[in-house]
């Protein structure tokens, strides 16, 4: 037990008052833990290589994959595509479910940080026609980005927990995605509630980016502002702030070519295709094994249909055909394989630490099972009178307030309770949801998504925590009931 405190306490020490990162704070733990339950130096160190190498042979793939398709969406204009194609289709009046549902669809593929940088526009546009209700709908799109970032692969830190606790992809996507639907209601109403009680603290500079250029009388009517027809389509949910081109990173097209549009239906096949193959994976095998009588799986062979879906509804195959899709169906054709060599080396070095840190905290898992730590603490959790499920919840919970990151979080959740889910007589799905569904508490000063979303938004000090702190905590507190009723489910 001592081992693990201090390990946990070795990781919250250097993420907060050092200048290394999460990545060197999760091996430093590993081999702190394995020191001082006093495992051989040999051991421990067998047991960090085993942990991370086995981690990142199932997970890490996807998680390059996932990244570098959510890349080709943001530079092809197919993000901000889907963006106005949900406002079209929800209407006037339901902007901020319109916002909500944009985000929680886009941060899918697209990490929060440069999802809501890109989306953020529409959300200044349409706030610029009605004049009124920007942080209303700043909120409600990045708390719907927060909530498939958190629950819902192929979004990095859920494909990580997958990882770590051996926990079925497809069945993830859907419970995650269930979660998020039930949740969006509590985003929606608590943006509504709050967005207008901080109007009145946005930054000044904000203020005017937002609402200066708009005439007495247009508000809600289509009519034009300064900057003309432009206003007017936003009323229509189409509005997109002038300085902003989703696609800048195409360049101009060559002479005769025709201007590069992506329509919403194209936009979302790289992101619904492999979403589609991998839960129908799931799904056919379930069934199959059903009607062969042979739920566990021990002597399965599956079916022709089973066997195609087992192939092509791999996490690893569907994401690579998102990713062909993307390239070949979003990009135009002028693009140059340099240029798209270029976006997905960024993509790249983006996804290289969320990869580092998810093997680490692979290495970190393996050193409390083979030194019997997580048996001791499953021993010690038993005796409380907690259900199961809290168990990984809180500590995903505590460990995102210590340090901030919540893909850290619910990766050193699932780290130390994968030794303990037999134990706590929970499934892995279950485990991955509450490691999940922990990480999204109170957001604030050390999670660099707070500083996007409040900077962008114009809100700073008490109102920044009562916006998006409040926000965040909110659908942490809707998240706790849906797991308690999930344990009776899975």
């Amino acid at each position: 037990m001592a081992a693990l405190v201090i390990g946990i306490a070795t990781i919250i020490v250097i993420v907060l008052r050092t200048r290394l990162d999460a990545f060197v704070a999760l091996l430093v733990a590993a081999l702190v833990t394995g020191f001082v339950a006093g495992a051989p130096v040999t051991d421990v160190l067998e047991s960090i290589t085993n942990g991370f190498g086995t981690t990142l042979g199932s997970i890490g793939i996807v998680i390059g994959l996932g990244v570098g398709l959510g890349k080709i969406l943001e530079v092809s204009g197919g993000a901000d595509a889907l963006a106005r194609a949900f406002v079209r289709a929800l209407g006037r009046g339901r902007e901020p479910w319109a916002m909500g549902t944009t985000g929680a669809v886009v941060s899918i593929p697209v990490f929060c940080d440069s999802g809501f940088v890109i989306m953020n526009p529409l959300a200044r546009s349409i706030a610029r026609v009605k004049r009124a209700g920007y942080v209303t709908l700043a909120l409600s799109l990045g708390c719907g980005m927060t909530l498939t970032h958190h629950l819902v692969p192929p979004t990095p830190g859920p494909l990580g927990v997958a990882g770590i606790l051996e926990a079925d992809l497809g069945a993830l996507v859907l419970a995650g995605l269930v979660f998020a639907v039930v949740l969006l209601p509590v985003v929606i109403g608590y943006a509504r509630w709050i967005g207008p009680k901080l109007e009145k603290d946005l930054d000044p500079e904000v203020r005017e980016a937002v609402y200066g250029s708009v005439t007495a009388g247009t508000a809600g009517t289509g009519g034009a502002a300064t900057g003309g027809a432009e206003a007017g389509t936003a009323a229509a949910g189409e509005g997109r702030d002038p300085a902003y081109d989703p696609a800048a990173a195409l360049g101009e097209p060559p002479a005769g070519a025709k201007p590069h549009r992506i329509r919403a239906g194209l936009a979302s096949l790289p992101l619904l295709v492999p979403l589609l193959l991998i839960v129908a994976n799931t799904v056919v095998t379930a069934v199959d094994k059903n009607a062969q009588g042979d739920l566990a799986g021990e002597d399965y062979t599956p079916s022709a249909v089973a066997g195609v879906l087992a192939f092509v509804g791999s996490p690893v195959v569907a994401l690579l055909i998102g990713i062909v899709l993307a390239v070949y169906v979003l990009l135009p054709r002028w693009t140059t394989r340099s240029q798209v060599g270029g976006w997905l080396s960024e993509a790249a070095a983006s996804a290289g630490l969320i990869i580092l840190i998810t093997g680490a905290g692979g290495a970190l898992g393996q050193v409390l099972r083979d030194t019997g730590v997580g048996d001791e603490l499953a021993e010690a959790i038993s005796s409380w009178s907690l259900p199961g499920v809290l168990v990984p919840f809180l500590i995903a919970s505590l460990v995102r307030v210590a340090q901030g990151s919540g893909t850290v979080a619910m990766i050193t959740a699932a780290s130390v309770t994968a030794p303990l889910v037999a134990g706590l007589g929970i499934s892995p799905l279950l485990a991955a949801l509450a490691c999940c569904a922990g990480s999204m508490v109170f957001s604030y000063f050390n999670d660099s998504y707070f500083w996007v979303v409040t900077r962008f938004t114009g809100l700073d000090g008490v109102a920044a925590l009562r916006g998006w702190s409040g926000i965040t905590t909110a659908v942490w507190l809707g998240s706790l009931p849906l797991l308690l009723i999930a344990s009776t489910l899975l």
